[in-house]
């Protein structure tokens, strides 16, 4: 198992954290480090920045919006970030919720799996530098009735290859993750629901003729360091109770569904139902000990590898921590405690 960073989402006031977070964790060896975008910093520009701040380190997209950019677009830009770091770019969509692909990029939440699979084809034909025709339920390229013309990407992207992940938590959308891409961007992972997941990417995996040995496994995991654990989970719970209970509506909320799949039913309705009537002290309350607990590392470093090594066991291959202390000391340590304690767990790899 390696180590990867995840930095959020950038702009709320700690990107000078966040830069010195990414080059420690290159400084330490970390293998990737993560940027996401939902509708504030575009992930693109804070990744250009990123790679022209490093040497070594990967970076990646954790998610760029598949509403928010035409698939060729999303490709020109995968080269384009490729050719800047060097070879260091990890591609990473999401289809996003609709929320956010209605209110904010104006495209209609519909067909999601259909629209991610086309999406894919094309990035894929795009990168491989031939010409890009494709005739599909979402997209048509050339359109039929105009006078465009079948194009290819006039750039040679670094690698033959650019690594391409796909952030999904729904059982479906995690088989289509198994059988389309090289990875897979998890988000509230607990090694003990792990096998329910992984037998969903296996199917996937095997729709495609081939195995999950190639494939990355990749869960942002909050860590705090402490003497506590219980005191430890404080901060995540408003992490946990902002995506259980306010991302998304009462009726579309895949992450309140993943809640309730893992056996949190009732406290995921009720931590819901309070974050919905703006009660956020209330909800993050109500999140469940076990779950922040199951999907965090917390407490001690002695007790941070026990867990790292149930998460390798588990099946995970790219652990990306997301260091949630108070000051920016407090986090460059928790990545340091994080090596040490993958040392210490016998997992890495």
């Amino acid at each position: 198992m390696r180590l990867g960073l995840n930095c959020g989402y950038w702009g709320v006031g700690t990107d000078s954290d966040n830069l010195a977070l990414v080059q420690e964790a290159e400084r330490l060896g970390y293998s990737v480090a993560w940027v996401a975008e939902a509708y504030g910093a575009d992930a693109v520009t804070v990744l250009t920045w990123c790679a022209a701040h490093t040497n070594r380190i990967d970076i990646g997209s954790a998610i760029l919006q598949i509403p928010g950019r035409t698939p060729a677009m999303t490709a020109m830009t995968a080269a384009t970030l490729d050719s800047l770091s060097g070879g260091r770019f990890r591609l990473g969509l999401g289809v996003s919720g609709p929320q956010v692909s209605e209110g904010w990029h104006g495209v209609r939440f519909a067909k999601p799996l259909a629209r991610t699979r086309e999406y894919v084809d094309i990035v894929k034909l795009a990168l491989s530098r031939r010409r890009v025709r494709y005739d599909g339920e979402t997209y048509r390229l050339p359109l039929p009735d105009g006078p465009g013309k079948a194009l290819h990407l006039a750039v040679h992207p670094v690698r033959p290859h650019i690594p391409l992940y796909l952030a999904s938590v729904g059982p479906r959308n995690l088989e289509l993750t198994g059988e389309i891409a090289d990875g897979w961007l998890a988000v509230f992972f607990s090694p003990d629901y792990a096998e329910e997941l992984l037998g969903r990417l296996r199917a996937g995996r095997d729709r495609a003729g081939k195995s999950l040995d190639d494939f990355d496994v990749v869960p942002t995991v909050p860590i705090v360091v402490g003497d506590d654990p219980a005191d430890c989970a404080e901060p995540v719970r408003n992490y946990a109770a902002l995506y259980v209970g306010g991302m998304g509506s009462r009726e579309h909320n895949f992450y309140n569904a993943l809640a309730v799949r893992m056996g949190f039913a009732e406290q995921a309705e009720d931590v819901q139902r309070r974050y919905l009537a703006k009660d956020y002290t209330g909800a993050a309350a109500a999140v469940p000990a076990q779950f922040v607990d199951g999907t965090s590392l917390l407490g001690p470093p002695g007790r941070i590898a026990e867990r790292m090594a149930r998460f390798a066991k588990a099946g995970v291959t790219t652990l990306s921590v997301s260091p949630f202390g108070r000051t920016l000391d407090e986090k460059l340590r928790s990545l340091t405690v994080a090596l040490q304690a993958l040392e210490d767990s016998g997992a890495a790899g």
